[in-house]
């Protein structure tokens, strides 16, 4: 952000007062008015007119705002992604409640996020799911996001540094696997390591070219099935082998 920018964001929050529990609690309401009702305006195209009560309570939990810079807590809770630095993005909160219901998490579930980020996806599937691995790319971010998480209370997420084209084998298998960064294709050692009957949740896509989520399903004998979902718009995935 812009210097001076910043200075007169902080100067007119300074004005207005900190941003209160009961501030995040009404916007928190209101954004997941929005997820609701994108939800149903996109049901032609996802096939999921509703989100699961669970994950929409999940995303009610979970505090966005200590997932953002200090600069951008006031738009947390929009319906929109948000820098966190480093040339990366937090999701927008749709996509995220999406990919999300995608996978129909269960408590019993191990789950791996290509993607840490600033950990705000690994924290809504920590409250879905029985155990969370995540790998950040980027080791800064990986080792913020580690700190945050945990300061949280989140003790069912694992997270490493490392690059997510490969997974995390000694982790695997896992009952469903999300990416959060655009891929060129679907890298196979994610589907090596789904379980038969496990969903994988991935953008294809070129970077700022057409990029489409896709559902990959592992059958119980072991073939593959995929299907677009919907267009999105992803920071790439890097390291692994090239496209």
């Amino acid at each position: 952000m812009n210097p001076l920018l910043r200075f007169f964001l902080l100067l007119w929050l300074g004005a207005a007062g900190p941003l209160t529990a009961d501030d995040f609690d009404s916007q928190r309401e209101r954004f997941l008015q929005e997820i609701t009702d994108l939800a149903e305006e996109t049901a032609l195209e996802t096939g999921r007119p509703t989100f699961a009560a669970p994950v929409m309570a999940a995303l009610g939990r979970v505090p966005r705002h200590r997932f953002v810079p200090e600069d951008q807590v006031p738009y947390a809770y929009k319906n929109r992604p948000l820098p966190i630095g480093h040339g990366q993005t937090i999701s927008q909160p749709y996509i995220v409640a999406l990919m999300t219901d995608l996978i129909d998490p269960r408590p019993d579930q191990r789950v791996l996020e290509i993607g840490t980020g600033s950990g705000y996806q690994a924290a809504v599937l920590a409250e879905l799911v029985g155990r969370v691995f995540s790998i950040e790319i980027i080791e800064p971010l990986a080792l913020e996001a580690a700190d945050r998480l945990r300061a949280l209370g989140y003790s069912n997420i694992e997270t490493r540094a490392g690059d997510g084209y490969y997974g995390w084998e000694s982790a695997g298998p896992f009952d469903a696997i999300l990416v959060t960064a655009a891929a060129s294709h679907v890298p196979p050692a994610l589907i090596r390591q789904l379980k038969p009957g496990g969903r994988l949740v991935i953008p294809v896509g070129a970077h700022f070219m057409a990029q489409y989520l896709l559902l990959v399903e592992k059958k119980a004998e072991g073939g593959v099935t995929s299907r677009q979902i919907l267009p999105v718009s992803f920071v790439p995935l890097t390291g692994g082998e090239p496209g």
